[in-house]
């Protein structure tokens, strides 16, 4: 039996990078685990991952921005089993560019599933979970939610607005019995910026500067978000590095951005000339 026997579990993005580990390891900690992602065919591999190691899964092909869907699943886990214990908003998009080349669409595209994404998780699990007083929400937001990096504004407009969300919601659950964490991890060695658009950027520089950073593996960053999340940590904080650069961002705001107008500047051939 393991620590969450019998616990409901929602995790979205669950078919890749840390929601796929999130999903394997809650599976291995004997929650029953809803593993949701717009991919379909992904949530289920996800699923039957942890079906084949003796933990309890399904599968559900899910878009976070569509409200109605988030809510119509959330219905549907409450009428067979009566409560969701964990909720874990992990899915998201990355974008890479300057505000002065995004389109409006660009901003609304990386908002509504990060942002957006959220707010439908929060929407459709949380009253629930107020009224049973229990429950614990840990919301996925990044490094790009503690400090602001040039570049990536859509991308930090996003998460800095989890983070808020998150600290907001934490402070308004905690008389009703439900915790709320939002987790801010570093570089992890996922897709997401491999896949992601980069707006009038060379994508091969753009990925060198991201590269440089320390990175840690989708099953080790799980690993620490579900050890936050036992500690009911507010803020949980993935590695050292995360650490240094909000100590930086709180301590010494002014030094650390003139350090990245530096870096910008020495970049010249980062954006793309039209």
């Amino acid at each position: 039996m393991g620590k969450d026997s019998g616990m409901t579990v929602v995790i979205t993005g669950g078919g890749s990078g840390i929601g796929r580990e999130l999903s394997l390891l809650m599976g291995g900690r004997g929650a029953h685990v809803t593993v949701c992602d717009l991919r379909e065919a992904a949530a289920a591999e996800t699923a039957e991952s942890i079906l084949a190691a003796g933990g309890s899964a399904a599968a559900h092909a899910l878009n976070v921005t569509d409200p109605e869907a988030f809510s119509a699943l959330a219905q549907e886990l409450l009428a067979g089993r009566g409560h969701i214990d964990y909720l874990f908003n992990n899915a998201g998009i990355g974008i890479g560019g300057e505000a002065r080349d995004l389109s409006v669409s660009d901003w609304r595209a990386v908002l509504d599933v990060n942002l957006n994404g959220v707010v439908h998780g929060v929407a459709a699990v949380y009253p629930h979970m107020a009224r049973r007083g229990a429950g614990h929400i840990v919301n996925t937001a990044s490094l790009d939610g503690l400090v602001p990096f040039p570049g990536h504004g859509g991308y930090t407009a996003s998460k800095y607005a989890v983070v808020g969300l998150s600290q907001a919601l934490r402070i308004e659950g905690a008389s009703l019995g439900v915790r709320v964490s939002v987790a801010c991890p570093g570089r992890v060695k996922t897709p997401i910026f491999d896949n992601s658009p980069m707006v009038n950027y060379d994508r091969e520089k753009a990925m060198r500067l991201v590269n440089a950073a320390p990175a840690l593996t989708p099953r080790e960053c799980a690993r620490r978000i579900l050890r936050g999340m036992d500690r009911n940590e507010a803020v949980i904080l993935t590695s050292g590095f995360v650490r240094v650069l909000w100590g930086l961002e709180r301590a010494a705001p002014e030094l650390l951005h003139g350090a990245m107008s530096l870096a910008l500047k020495l970049s010249p051939d980062l954006r793309v000339k039209k």
